[in-house]
């Protein structure tokens, strides 16, 4: 009897076992949208980058010297943000640029500085850093270098960032806290379509530079009724998505969703009324809302996707821990991205999900 035959003779006689394959969730959240509009009238259920689509096109309408540039944004953009623009406006307004972020950047400040108003996509977050420089040199000190004779007001800079699932590192990053260190620089996150519509128009007509930074798994995954006409969200104001008196919880970007969920479970679990901030805008903050949460309920933890050291977590623990001393029951908490690069496979062991979120509830708790 030859090898072959007894080798598919053993087979035969063997049981294999089924081949399991592993199953992984899209996302480390659940979204919820917000409850209602914020301005009265019609609505259109929009996702989050049809309503960032639908801001520009408002802000082109409104305003001819607008211009709308980044790298492939003439055929809408790898998230489809810019998608019919060029067809609605034309070349000369809505164009592609070269890769080089630099670029972008210097040619934003040009056209922001001779009035004109310039609305410029980095295509990832990520590849920003090129543009460091122009940034926070260039456009966040104009005015103050000149004597308030020039500026780079109505600059606005709009980068997909955070975790998306499969991005690794150099498709997930949070650059927030780099850009907070910079006077001059507004910089926010929306956490949905309207906050998305409403923050963009704000930036857009703001006067000094501006950065959005867009958590690009939301795209798609929010949807919202997003109010047709034109309006504006506050920069440098919080929201309280819920009040609570036992704990605060904050955060902003996809994570505020991470930590609405937390607080259910939180409740469920342990009995806790969690306080929900979404912080929205990073610079400037909202100093008072987040001091008055943080005084009325004695224990606070602060969840972003960023690494732990000089996240801007820390900025936010250092003010609470100055103004609110006397009023804690437990040092503040931090849930945040390691102290790593960030990872591909390993990417549901760095993002603060809701379990690592829930025991630091837990640890605040037991203090």
């Amino acid at each position: 009897m030859s090898l072959l035959k007894l080798t598919g003779s053993a087979l035969a006689k063997k049981t294999v076992a089924p081949l399991v394959i592993a199953t992984r969730a899209s996302s480390h959240f659940v979204y919820t949208p917000d409850a209602k509009a914020p301005i009265e009238g019609p609505t259109k259920k929009m996702n989050m980058f049809q309503a960032i689509n639908n801001a520009m096109d408002i802000a082109m309408e409104r305003d001819n010297s607008a211009l709308v540039f980044g790298e492939d944004v003439a055929f809408g953009g790898v998230f489809r943000c810019s998608m019919g623009l060029q067809q609605k406006y034309g070349k000369e307004r809505v164009f592609n640029t070269p890769l080089c972020e630099q670029g972008i950047a210097g040619f934003a400040i040009g056209v922001a500085n001779t009035g004109a108003t310039a609305i410029a996509e980095m295509q990832f977050a990520d590849y920003i850093f090129p543009a460091f420089d122009q940034i926070v040199n260039e456009a966040a000190k104009y005015r103050y270098r000149s004597g308030n004779l020039f500026d780079c007001g109505s600059l606005t800079f709009r980068a997909p960032s955070g975790a998306v699932g499969h991005g690794a590192c150099y498709h997930s990053q949070s650059p927030e806290a780099y850009f907070a260190h910079t006077p001059g620089l507004k910089v926010v996150v929306p956490r949905g379509p309207n906050k998305a519509k409403g923050l963009l128009l704000a930036c857009i007509k703001e006067k000094d530079p501006c950065i959005v930074f867009e958590p690009k798994t939301l795209y798609r995954a929010a949807v919202e009724e997003v109010p047709e006409a034109p309006f504006e969200s506050p920069l440098g104001k919080a929201d309280v998505l819920r009040v609570g008196n036992d704990m605060t919880l904050i955060g902003w970007g996809t994570q505020i969703h991470v930590l609405k969920e937390v607080a259910d479970m939180a409740k469920k679990e342990y009995g806790v009324n969690c306080e929900v901030i979404d912080l929205v805008s990073i610079l400037p903050w909202d100093k008072e809302t987040v001091c008055n949460s943080a005084k009325k309920t004695g224990r606070v933890l602060i969840a972003h996707e960023a690494p732990l050291t000089c996240g801007f977590g820390a900025e936010l623990a250092a003010t609470i821990q100055e103004e609110c001393f006397l009023h804690l029951e437990a040092p503040i908490a931090r849930v945040t991205g390691w102290d790593t690069p960030f990872p591909h496979v390993f990417e549901p062991f760095y993002i603060p999900d809701k379990f690592r979120c829930l025991a630091g509830i837990k640890k605040l708790i037991d203090y």
